[in-house]
Order: structure tokens, then C-alpha cells, then sequence
């Protein structure tokens, strides 16, 4: 019995040990105007929020198989796509997307670490929708959770509050709300794939059909890696059509079909609650189990 007691001890250590060691650990430093964060000591990612920037943003966004980033950083044709990021165009007769930072910023007043260190971090911003000589029509709070669930797979929750501080009116724009930039590499163009929960590919599929979700994703080496974007049904307009682009872009962009016809009204004191999981991964869709991480989203309060 005793050498039974101390084997079931050994094997409780044991377990308990390879529990720790197979833990992951997600760090944060805010450094000047970024936010870097790093996964089991390999970098992953900055959440950049400068004062000559247009808007926050993360780049890079290094995926779990290269280490390099499934996300690129403007380029001369679209120099207004800055990897993954928040903004929209045409509110107000401003401009919170597009390059010219007198148009419109939006301003991160107070990104702070909530929790770094463990299996998670959390950072959270506040930012306010700033025009020289004009009123701000939008102050928006933004919470993000980043996971590692797996060795190939990264998650990046986005928990994102807009409230109206007057009556604001958007028009009919493609330049609105969430966005991703993909590398170049694993792009539709050079021979990537974008598919979303329907089985619908490239952008003549997928442009303007809701869905639950797209991913895309491009081979590396003797692997693939990517970057899908999942909607959580409480979003207003879900599922939101998609603007996709075979060079590279997804974006889940209500404002660009309005139910109108026109344009989007929104009233003074109005909040708006959006919410996203970004999934950086190794593997193709079904390899990364997108549609899994999109019905364990659902259940996220």
C-alpha cells in the first residue's frame, strides 16, 4: 500500500509539473507610446497608440509558426491600412481612416496594463475622436484579451464601447470599423486562401455576403499560417457583410451596405457595443478549428 500511496504522489507531482511547465506566459511593457507583448519570452506584438498616428493599432501580429507577421504596414497604394486596427470614415465630415491626421485622429488617452504575466493579458484604452475646430462626435473604450490556447493558435479579444458625445451621422463609406491588413505573402493575389463560415472564397465570393467570420491564410515554408476575424452575434448588424479585397483586406463593414440605403444615425448619449476574436494560427481553417472558436465565442458575455 505504501508503495502504491508514494506512486500516486510521484504521478500527482509529476502532473502537476508538466501542468506548470506546459503553461503558457503572456507579458506586458508599456514602453512610450507601445505596449509590447510577448509569449513564452518570443515577441508578438506592439499595441502602438502615437501622437502621429492616425489611430491605435497592433503591428506586428507574429504568427505562432514563423514568427513573422500574418498582418503588413501600409504600403504606397493604401497607405491608410495599418494592420489591425479600429476607425471609420465619413462621421461628421471627418475622417477617423484615412492618412491626414487633420481630418480626424483618434486619440488614445489612457492605455494601461490591467493583467500580464500569467496565461493572459489584458490591456485596456480609452480614446477620443478628435477634429481641429470641431466637436467630438465619439469617445470609445476598448478592452483586448490575449490568449495562447494552443501552441498555434493566438487569440486576441476585442471588447470595444462607442458612445455618441453628440448626434452623429455616418455616410455611406467602405473605410469603417474593424480591419486587417494581411502580409502580402499570404494573400489571395500570391496564392493564399480567404474563406469565410459559409465555404465562400476570394473576393469575388465573399465581398459583400455576411458571415460569421473569414479567415485567411497563405503557406510559409512547409506550413501555413494566417489570420481570421470572428463576429459575436450581440454586435449590432451581425452578421455584417463583408469588404474583402484579394490583396489582402477583410473587414466586417456595415456602414458600407446601411439599411437605409443612405446613411447611419446614431443619437447623442447612444452606445454602441462591438466585439471581435481575432485568431492568429498555424494551419488552414479547419486545422486552426475556426468554426469551434467562433461557437466557443458565442457563449463569451
Amino acid at each position: 500500500m505504501k508503495r502504491i500511496f508514494l506512486s500516486g504522489i510521484s504521478f500527482i507531482t509529476a502532473l502537476m509539473f508538466f501542468s506548470s511547465a506546459s503553461a503558457v506566459k503572456i507579458t506586458a511593457e508599456k514602453i512610450g507610446s507601445k505596449i509590447n507583448v510577448t509569449i513564452d519570452n518570443k515577441f508578438f506584438t506592439s499595441y502602438i497608440f502615437s501622437d502621429n498616428e492616425k489611430y491605435p493599432f497592433f503591428f506586428p501580429v507574429n504568427g505562432p509558426l514563423t514568427g513573422s507577421s500574418v498582418t503588413s504596414m501600409r504600403n504606397g497604394e493604401y497607405p491608410h491600412h495599418s494592420s489591425l486596427f479600429f476607425g471609420c470614415d465619413l462621421v461628421n465630415g471627418g475622417n477617423w481612416w484615412q492618412e491626414g491626421l487633420e481630418r480626424g485622429r483618434i486619440i488614445s488617452v489612457n492605455a494601461q496594463i490591467i493583467k500580464q504575466g500569467g496565461d493572459t493579458v489584458v490591456i485596456t484604452d480609452e480614446c477620443i475622436w478628435s477634429r481641429p475646430g470641431a466637436v467630438s462626435p465619439i469617445k470609445d473604450t476598448r478592452n483586448i484579451t490575449i490568449t495562447s490556447p494552443s501552441p498555434g493558435k493566438i487569440l486576441l479579444d476585442f471588447d470595444i464601447k462607442l458612445e455618441m458625445l453628440e448626434d452623429v451621422t455616418i455616410l455611406q463609406t467602405n473605410h469603417s470599423l474593424f480591419s486587417a491588413r494581411t502580409a502580402a505573402d499570404i494573400s489571395v493575389k500570391y496564392g493564399g486562401t480567404m474563406i469565410n463560415a459559409e465555404g465562400l472564397k476570394s473576393e469575388k465570393d465573399t465581398f459583400g455576403k455576411k458571415s460569421a467570420w473569414i479567415d485567411y491564410y497563405g503557406k510559409r515554408g512547409d506550413g501555413t499560417e494566417g489570420i481570421a476575424i470572428i463576429q459575436h452575434p450581440s454586435n449590432p448588424w451581425y452578421p455584417a457583410p463583408w469588404f474583402t479585397r484579394d490583396y489582402g483586406f477583410i473587414s466586417p463593414t456595415p456602414m458600407y451596405w446601411p439599411e437605409n440605403g443612405k446613411d447611419t444615425s446614431l443619437k447623442k448619449n447612444e452606445t454602441l457595443r462591438l466585439r471581435y476574436r481575432v485568431v492568429v494560427h498555424s494551419g488552414d481553417y479547419k486545422e486552426a478549428r475556426i468554426a469551434e472558436e467562433f461557437e466557443s465565442f458565442k457563449k463569451v458575455k
